[in-house]
């Protein structure tokens, strides 16, 4: 699950300002030892201090996460520096279903400006909204039910939001296509993908996560299984290649991606890649394909501060603080820019 958070000051969609919050960077380097900001490493549960494979990731301009926590069926409001959560969505015990008031295994959201968040609810196959204070999600996409068919959804997972219109942008990822919902309708328009799985530029293998830009009315696409970060202008019939490996080969060289499952851009256009199984995170500068591991080891998975465990969202703070989901250590990792 991707959680993204609009409306928070920061330059989330590329709008060209010289610099990122109030901060004019001068660097970019991050200590590679991350510190735990939620969960117990090693640990999984549902008590308020714990995480059970949590996905996805926002933070809001005060330092709060918003943390998917996937195995729990549930979305943790964190506060910065707190010993535990608080449940937003969800069930704080855990009780996973379809009714309104349950999600099963949800994979992506955005939290808003109203603090009213937008949950991929993935094995219901469907995006439930849920107003701020709300104890049950109204259906804004999908039927419930997995299919094809354009008000359909199949196990999606990633999703933007286009904050002046409140078009909503969906990775459906069994679908190898990218959804538009326009605000208040319940039928979605393709606008990439949707051409079977594949790996030419006009297929899609997976996609996850994805990174709306509005100064291009683009998405950056994490394309999972073809192993790349593609490029796809909304209207387009094609994608152009960002990074990885354009036959959609895996490898863990500086240029190659192992199952990318989130992308980042920053005001720069620098790109920041969760490289899954590669157990890393990768950081491109803009326009070039080689990239530079800025968390976690190359191919080794691990427990302690210096590794990941299958990192899967990211999320910049306005320092160019690094934030990580580490899935299989049950935590969330934080990387300290200086």
């Amino acid at each position: 699950m991707i959680i993204r958070a609009n409306g928070n000051g920061q330059s989330r969609h590329g709008n060209g300002q010289s610099c990122y919050g109030n901060v004019v960077v001068t660097s970019l380097k991050w200590n590679a030892t991350g510190i735990t900001v939620a969960g117990v490493t090693g640990v999984s549960d549902s008590t308020p201090d714990k995480l059970n494979q949590p996905t996805g990731l926002s933070i809001d301009s005060n330092g709060t996460l918003y943390i998917a926590d996937q195995g729990n069926c549930r979305v943790q409001k964190w506060l910065s520096g707190a010993p535990n959560g608080t449940t937003m969505v969800g069930q704080p015990n855990a009780t996973c279903g379809s009714g309104p008031s349950l999600l099963q295994s949800a994979l992506g959201g955005l939290v808003d400006s109203n603090s009213n968040v937008y949950v991929v609810d993935t094995y219901n196959h469907r995006v439930q909204l849920w107003s701020y204070g709300a104890s049950f999600g109204t259906m804004v996409a999908g039927t419930g039910f997995g299919g094809s068919a354009n008000n359909q959804l199949y196990y999606p997972s990633g999703i933007e939001m286009n904050p002046t219109t409140g078009t909503l942008y969906v990775s459906d990822t069994w679908n190898h296509r990218i959804m538009s919902y326009l605000a208040n309708t319940s039928s979605g328009t393709v606008v990439a993908g949707g051409n079977g799985p594949g790996t030419n530029s006009t297929q899609l293998y997976c996609p996850m996560g994805i990174y709306l830009d509005l100064t291009s009315n683009s998405l950056y696409i994490a394309n999972y299984y073809s192993h790349n970060i593609v490029y796809w202008v909304i209207g387009a019939t094609s994608w152009t290649l960002v990074t990885g490996d354009i036959n959609g080969m895996s490898g863990n060289s500086p240029t190659m991606l192992y199952c990318p499952y989130d992308v980042e851009v920053d005001y720069m256009g620098n790109i920041y890649v969760a490289d899954s199984y590669n157990n890393r995170i990768q950081f491109f500068q803009a326009g070039s394909m080689n990239g530079t591991t800025i968390a976690g080891v190359t191919g080794v998975s691990g427990p302690d501060a210096y590794h990941l465990s299958y990192p899967v969202a990211l999320k910049l703070d306005s320092q160019l603080n690094l934030y990580v989901t580490d899935c299989y250590n049950y935590r969330v990792q934080k990387f300290l820019h200086y």
